[in-house]
């Protein structure tokens, strides 16, 4: 799929636009160049604007109750039709299959980002073929004989890496990545994104794997990879590396594999402070770490944490401030409110690291 124009798409969010689950779709919402949003689907937030209902700023992106809505809002059946939402477990539930079946029945390419492959679904793959569209599954690997080892080769690219790692799940690292790439190019240092997750690709981001469907061996050569065809390719002065994850989850443990086998220079934190369990395991009482406590854990590594970003859901805009101002004291170095303030404080950042 060509990264030029922007395809037109629909996005299903299917009650998910409102909460964390439907992360796909707020990042194609707020920034994209390889799929321009006619529509987001969820009878639950319909009669909103999809960009004012995510962080207040009106993209003219309408949420409507169902396909034909969506349809007739955009005044044309789009090319593509995105599943918008990241469900636990990544598995496609009877109603979104029912909602994918409608958009295939009409003559959509489906871009799936879940576990469950819409092309080993025998019903849908036999729609999509008397349609003559396609099934699009990110989340399945090339075949193992195409796939890397770690080499070690990542050592001899020039171009300085940055992590954005995390303190959980769904707290914001992809857009704080596209964020800090836009400032940094924009201050004339030629970078780019390597994404590790589907929605990353959905953006257009042109360097990356979808870290966490690979077979375990070959997610550090993948990445690796990424990171060695950038560089031969464009040559960037900076890579910023979307975390996955975090290093502390139990139910998905991941950052080492930035921190050690990217090589990377320094780790942007991302941090929620008005989260305290672990997403979607509260009724457990697993506790997010103390954020001085993770950069104390990267330093370990051998990495130094460069700064923190921090997402203020859940918390009033006082509350977000007075937290950003102790952290600063009690950690010595920036932190930043992305979405309230931008990224422009961590662009001298990055340049100290740029020789």
């Amino acid at each position: 799929m060509s990264r030029g124009m922007p395809s037109p798409a629909i996005v299903l969010a299917n009650g998910g636009y409102r909460k964390s689950d439907g992360k796909v779709a707020h990042g194609l919402v707020r920034s994209g160049s390889r799929f321009k949003v006619l529509a987001v689907v969820d009878p639950e937030a319909a009669g909103e604007d999809a960009g004012e209902m995510l962080d207040g700023v009106r993209r003219d992106v309408p949420i409507v109750g169902s396909l034909d809505e969506a349809i007739a809002s955009a005044g044309e059946t789009p090319e593509f039709c995105v599943i918008g939402v990241a469900t636990l477990g990544g598995r496609l539930s009877d109603e979104l299959r029912e909602e994918v079946r409608r958009a295939i029945e009409k003559g959509m390419s489906i871009v799936n980002g879940l576990h469950d492959w819409l092309a080993d679904d025998p019903e849908l793959a036999g729609v999509a073929g008397e349609k003559g569209v396609q099934l699009i599954d990110l989340r399945k690997p090339r075949p193992r004989r195409e796939l890397h080892f770690w080499s070690g080769e990542v050592y001899g690219v020039k171009a300085k890496r940055i992590a954005v790692l995390g303190m959980d799940c769904s707290i914001g690292k992809r857009t704080t990545t596209r964020m800090l790439v836009e400032a940094l190019e924009q201050d004339g240092l030629r970078t780019e994104m390597i994404y590790t997750g589907q929605t990353g690709w959905m953006q257009g981001a042109g360097y990356g794997l979808v870290f966490d469907s690979l077979p375990n061996d070959f997610v550090c050569g993948e990445l690796e990879k990424a990171i060695l065809n950038c560089d031969r390719e464009v040559s960037p002065e900076v890579m910023v590396i979307e975390g996955q994850s975090a290093l502390r989850n139990p139910s998905g443990p991941c950052g080492a594999e930035m921190l050690l086998s990217a090589a990377v220079a320094g780790v942007i934190l991302q941090h929620a402070p008005g989260r305290e369990f672990v997403e979607d395991f509260e009724e457990l009482g697993l506790r997010i770490p103390p954020v001085e406590d993770e950069v104390e854990l990267i330093r370990r590594y051998g990495v130094p944490t460069l700064a923190v970003t921090i997402n203020g859901h859940g918390m009033s805009g006082e509350e977000l401030i007075a937290e950003q101002q102790r952290l600063r004291e009690v950690l010595g170095i920036p932190v930043v409110r992305p979405l309230e303030e931008g990224v422009g404080e961590l662009v001298p950042v990055v340049r100290r690291l740029v020789k």
